[in-house]
C-alpha cells in the first residue's frame, strides 16, 4: 500500500474551496437547507404512485421509473453541489407521515437514483438501511454502531454519498453533526504538520465480521489521499480501534497515528468546527464522504415502540464521481465510479427491507 511506495503524495499546502468550511459560518445560517415546495411535492406523489403501479421490484428503481421531469434538474444541481461544492445538503418538508413505509422508501430511493446507485449497505445486501436501535450491544464484533443508540463518533461510510430520512425523532438527543475533513486538514497542517505523513500510511479497519471471499477481516487504508489533485479522506476510528483488538496480526498503529488520531478528534469536537442539526420528520440529509465526517448524540427512545427513533439511510454510488485510487479497491470492490462502494460478501443479493432486521 501506500506505506510501500515511499513517502506518501500530499498536497503542498492547505486546500481550499467550497468544501473547506466552519461549522460557526453555518450554524446561524440557512442556505444549506432547501425546503421542497408544493409542485415538487405534486410531483413525487405523481412519482410514488406510477412506481407503485409499474409493478418494478424496488431494487431496480431508476431515474427512468422514477421520473421527475422538474425536480430532476433540481437533483442533478443538488448533486454538483454534493461532489464539487460544500458536500451536503438538507432537503426538508418531505410528508413522511401521509405515506406508507413502502411509499416512503419509493420515494426516497427514487429521489436517491437521480445521485447515482445504490449499493448495499451490509452483509445482507440492504439497499435501504434502518437506523434504529435494535437492543443489540456494540460489544459483539458483528454489531454496527447504527443498530443501537450509542453516540457515534466522527467517521465515514464506505460509499461516495451518503443520504439519511427521518421518520421519527428521539424523545431526547440524536442530534446530527458534520464536518469538513478539507477544514480538519488544514487544521492539522496548521497546528501539528509533523503528524500529517501519519496520516497517509495505511490504518488496519475492523470489517466487523462483513468479509468479502479472500479478504482479511480488516482493511488497511490510510485515513487522507491525494489523487488525482483532489484530496480525499476515509475514517472511523471506532473500528480502527477494534480491528487493533481484535486482530494480533493486523499491523499496529504506531505512535504518530494514535496521537493524529487524537488531535482528528479534538478539532472535530470544536464547536468552530463541527456543524450540529437536529432532524425534523421529513428531512433527507446527503452528504459527500470524500469531505464530509458525521456523528450523532446518544438518544433515548419514547418508551413506545413505534415512537422509536427511526430513520432510512441510502449509500450511493454516482457516475460522475471523483477517481479514487486503487488503495479503495479492497474496501469499496471497485473504483469505477457508479460500481463502487458498500458491502458485498459471498451469498449478498441486493434487497430492500421495508422494516430493521
Amino acid at each position: 500500500m501506500l506505506a510501500q511506495m515511499g513517502k506518501p503524495s500530499m498536497p503542498p499546502g492547505p486546500v481550499s474551496g467550497p468544501g473547506v468550511w466552519y461549522g460557526r459560518d453555518l450554524q446561524g445560517r440557512t442556505d444549506w437547507i432547501r425546503h421542497f415546495d408544493a409542485a415538487e411535492l405534486a410531483e413525487l406523489d405523481a412519482a410514488v404512485r406510477a412506481f407503485n403501479s409499474g409493478g418494478t421490484p424496488l431494487e431496480r428503481i431508476s431515474p427512468a421509473t422514477f421520473a421527475l421531469p422538474r425536480l430532476g434538474a433540481v437533483l442533478a444541481h443538488i448533486l454538483s453541489e454534493l461532489l464539487q461544492g460544500r458536500g451536503f445538503i438538507m432537503l426538508r418538508g418531505f410528508p413522511v407521515e401521509r405515506y406508507s413505509r413502502e411509499e416512503q422508501a419509493i420515494a426516497y430511493l427514487g429521489i436517491g437514483s437521480h445521485f447515482g446507485a445504490a449499493r448495499s449497505q451490509n452483509a445482507k445486501g440492504h439497499l435501504l438501511g434502518h437506523v434504529k436501535d435494535l437492543g443489540l450491544d456494540i460489544k459483539d464484533p458483528k454489531v454496527r454502531y447504527y443498530q443501537t443508540s450509542r453516540k457515534l463518533e466522527y467517521h465515514t461510510d464506505s460509499v461516495d454519498l451518503v443520504g439519511l430520512l427521518c421518520l421519527k425523532t428521539a424523545k431526547a438527543g440524536g442530534e446530527s453533526f458534520i464536518a469538513s475533513s478539507m477544514t480538519l486538514y488544514n487544521e492539522v497542517l496548521a497546528r501539528r504538520p509533523d503528524l500529517l505523513p501519519a496520516l497517509f500510511e495505511p490504518f488496519p479497519t475492523d470489517r466487523r465480521g462483513e468479509v468479502p471471499e479472500g479478504m482479511q477481516p480488516w482493511f488497511d487504508i490510510p485515513v487522507y489521499h491525494q489523487h488525482e489533485g483532489r484530496l480525499t479522506c476515509i475514517y472511523v476510528r471506532q473500528y480502527i480501534e477494534s480491528a487493533q483488538q481484535h486482530f494480533p496480526q493486523a499491523a499496529r498503529l504506531t505512535r504518530a497515528q494514535v496521537e493524529a488520531m487524537d488531535l482528528l478528534d479534538d478539532l472535530l469536537n470544536d464547536a468552530r468546527i463541527h456543524l450540529s442539526m437536529a432532524f425534523q420528520p421529513g428531512d433527507m440529509q446527503f452528504l459527500h464522504n470524500h469531505q464530509i465526517l458525521h456523528s450523532r448524540n446518544d438518544f433515548e427512545n419514547w418508551p413506545e415502540p413505534e415512537r422509536h427513533r427511526h430513520l432510512l439511510r441510502l449509500w450511493l454510488s454516482p457516475p460522475g464521481g471523483r477517481a479514487l485510487p486503487d488503495v479503495f479497491a479492497p474496501r469499496y470492490g471497485s473504483v469505477t465510479p457508479g460500481e463502487r462502494g458498500g458491502i458485498m460478501v459471498a451469498g449478498t443479493k441486493p434487497r430492500v427491507p421495508l422494516e430493521a432486521e
